[in-house]
């Protein structure tokens, strides 16, 4: 990937509306390689998707529910099973297996504290092993991005 990739990246995380030839003229390629760049950035999987991020609080999705889970389940079985069963919950906008004193995270995102006590009952009925979890309430979102900083 050189500097031309890493330009078109940028543009794109920006707005991926912008059209192959506006691309084309800020990078300095004519509009055929452009789009083959792009195309081959995808194929490699380097772009996964594009988007259109939205704004949780305009669609009554306004609260972010960070969820701390600890389990005595370690075996790739049961990760198997976990992640597969965490992939059913569209609450859930984002899951990581952490380091540390936690093992996963979870990002829920949810109307009211209403739609978070059900959810988080259907978790904690649905996902067998789960020892210790704890949630914590976004108060204030201060950044959020998507923007990987590729410069």
């Amino acid at each position: 990937m050189d500097k031309t990739d890493r330009k078109i990246l940028d543009l794109l995380q920006s707005d991926c509306t912008l059209s192959v030839s506006e691309i084309a003229e800020q990078v300095n390629l004519s509009t055929t390689p452009c789009w083959k760049r792009i195309k081959r950035l995808e194929d490699e999987g380097i772009i996964k998707a594009r988007v259109a991020l939205l704004d949780g609080a305009k669609i009554q999705l306004g609260i972010s529910v960070f969820v701390h889970i600890k389990t005595q389940h370690h075996d790739s079985a049961w990760l198997e099973k976990f992640a597969e069963r965490v992939m059913y919950f569209d609450e859930v906008v984002e899951c990581y297996r952490m380091s540390g004193e936690w093992d996963y995270l979870l990002r829920v995102v949810v109307k009211d504290i209403e739609t978070f006590d059900v959810f988080y009952k259907k978790l904690i009925n649905d996902i067998d092993g789960l020892s210790n979890v704890t949630s914590s309430f976004s108060m204030e979102e201060i950044k959020y991005t998507t923007k990987l900083p590729i410069k």
